[in-house]
Order: C-alpha cells, then structure tokens, then sequence
C-alpha cells in the first residue's frame, strides 16, 4: 500500500509539473505586457496594426500579452485604472497605444512609484532619462508617395482627406499627402474634413461621403476604421488604406502608408529584460522610425496607378530610404500663404513638429 501511494504521489507531480511547464510557455517565462488600445484589435486598422506587431515580439522575447481594448483618452482616471492593474498582475512593461493615454503614463513614470516599470507610449511628447519613452516615426514619407499615387489616378483634380482632428499629428500627414500629389500634379486640390474623432466608423463613412459628393475622385484617411475604403469602392471612387497593408476596396485600392512596430517593440523588450534600456532624450521622440529601417511601408502599388508613375515613385521611395530626400524641404508654404520652410531649407524633425496648419492647396472644413 505505502508503494503504491508512493507511486502514485510521483505520478501527481509529474502531472504538476507539466501543467505548470505549460502555463509558463503559453504565459510567457520572461514577464508580461500591458497594452493599452484605444479600439479593438480586429478594427482593420491602427489597433490591428500595433496588436499584431507587439503579438509578434512578446512571443519573440516570450512574453506575455495582457490588453486593454476600447480605451478612451478623455478618461484620466480610467487610464490610471487599467495600467494599475496591469502592474498588479505582474506586468514590468505597459505600451500605451494612443497619443491621449500620455499625460497619465508621465505621471505614473515619474511619481517614483514605479521606477521599475517600463513605459513605452506612441506619439509622444512624454519621455524621461529612465523609464518612459515615446516613439513614432517619419510617416510623412509614406505619406507623401501615397499622395503621388492619388494624384495619378484622379481625374477631377480633387482628392479627399477624412482627418481625425486639426493636430500636428495629423496635419504633417495631410500636408505631405499633398506635397506628393503636388510633385505629380502642381494644381491638384485636396479637401479635408475634420471629423473630430479617432475612430467611428459611421462619422468616417458620412466624411467620405461628403467628400465623394464635393467631387473627390480618390480618397484617403487618418482615422482608425476602414469605413472610408468601403465608402469608396462602392462610389466607384479610388482610395488608400492606413495603418495595415488592408485593401478592403477591391479594385479602387492604390495603395497604404502603414506601421511595422514590431521590430522596435521586439529589440525595445530585449533592451528591457537585457537591463539595457534607457531613452534616448532625443527631441520630439526617444524613438523615431523611417522607411530606412523598416518601420513606415506602403503598401504595393494597384494597377490603377500608370507604370511610369509607379517607377517614380519606387525612385523616390528609394532616395527615401537613402537618405537623399526629405519630404519638407525647399519653399513651402502655408495656405494662408505664410511660409512654412524656405527656400534651401530642410525641416528638421522637431520643426516638423510644430506644424500647425495645412499648406497651399488644401481647403479644410470641420464636422
């Protein structure tokens, strides 16, 4: 009897042994990740992009993925909430997806409480010497290809830009979306209309509705849903995508200026588990990607988009990523006829920054 229990005491710690074996492959040995995201991560957009790049690289430095969906900026005490619990479930790394969770991350990064937590935010302006970093990157460059594209295949000469809201952010994007176009067509239009939100799909659709009807003939985007694309192709109008590499318009798709994070995230977290994490300092952002490493795409050309066209654009794309072209650069100027950059001059990234307006050839409306 004493053998027998013995025998089947060894059998019950094998068992043990491999159900907790188990749990810590599937978990992730090294630690977890807290995630917030402003949508949901099958959006087709921003959230999909940067759930899939950090699926990516917790599983390379195995790690766990904890999220936080559909979480919204306005609500300071919420933010705090979910990053809390998050470290009380044991995560040592919180990534905040959404430029709006920042002020929230700076507080608790530097109120000494969590001076071994790693907090990592999207589009700034936070960031200490420690343990906050903000990154972003040059989407102005893929940007202004995808502007290169839309211009090739418009033939009102008007093209349409539904924008979250009238920020920086966004902004750079808009006037680089034109500059491209310009290089293809110098009196080509673009109307933008501000819907004052991130992502709703249904005030998405009715923006690139008005936009169809004020007659764009190619539209793009800066919000999170693919509900532009889809307005679209059933208007039998062009479009890009965003964010993904996410042609949901068929036919009507030209191209997207989209995010690759997960190289970042995946040498950032082995940084961070190498105790050899510390942020850069660099103005505005810790961490700024480009074309040159990986981190802004676009998307393959469609076949709307004429041949001499495209080879074009690869041949800027290319001086891009060798450094040989800058997006702002030379006399540019505002649409109120201000001057943004001047002749000779290239914008560094810091004054980039700081544009505030759009520039000449773009009328701008708000919802």
């Amino acid at each position: 009897m004493k053998k027998l229990l013995t025998v089947l005491l060894a059998v019950v710690m094998v068992f043990a042994l491999a159900a907790c074996g188990g749990e810590n492959e599937a978990t992730g040995g090294n630690g977890k990740v807290g995630a917030l995201y402003i949508g949901n991560v099958n959006d087709g957009g921003f959230t999909q992009s940067m759930n899939e790049a950090l699926q990516s690289a917790t599983e390379a430095n195995d790690l766990e993925l904890l999220i936080k969906e559909n979480l919204g900026e306005n609500d300071a005490q919420a933010i705090r909430d979910a990053v809390t619990n998050f470290i009380d479930q044991g995560c040592t790394i919180i990534v905040g997806c959404s430029f709006g969770y920042g002020e929230v991350l700076n507080e608790l990064a530097n109120s000494g409480d969590y001076d071994d937590i790693t907090f990592l935010h999207f589009s700034g302006p936070y960031q200490n010497e420690t343990n906050l970093e903000n990154f972003f990157g040059s989407m102005e460059e893929a940007r202004y290809l995808s502007g290169m594209a839309a211009a090739s295949v418009s033939e009102t000469g008007v093209l349409g830009y539904v924008a979250a809201f009238p920020y920086t952010e966004v902004q750079i994007g808009i006037n680089a979306f034109t500059l491209g176009a310009q290089a293809i067509n110098p009196d080509i239009e673009v109307k933008v209309i501000y819907i004052n939100t991130w992502g709703d799909a249904e005030i998405e659709r009715t923006g690139a509705e008005q936009l169809i009807a004020a007659d764009c003939d190619v539209l793009t985007y800066h919000a999170d849903s693919t509900a532009t694309q889809l307005a679209a192709s059933e208007a039998g109008v062009y479009t890009t995508g965003w964010n993904v590499a996410n042609n949901v318009a068929g036919d009507y798709y030209i191209t997207a200026p989209y995010w690759d994070i997960e190289g970042y995230f995946s040498s950032t977290f082995e940084k961070v588990l190498n105790g050899e994490f510390a942020p850069s300092g660099n103005q505005p952002f810790s961490y700024y990607g480009s074309m040159a490493d990986g981190m802004i795409c676009l998307d393959e050309l469609g076949s709307a988009v004429p041949e001499d066209v495209a080879q074009q654009i690869n041949d800027v794309k290319e001086q891009m990523e060798n450094g040989e072209f800058e997006v702002f650069s030379g006399e540019i100027r505002y649409s109120d006829g201000t001057l943004l950059c001047e002749e000779g001059q290239t914008l560094t990234d810091e004054e980039i920054w700081q544009i505030n307006k759009e520039v000449e050839g773009v009328t701008a409306t708000s919802n």
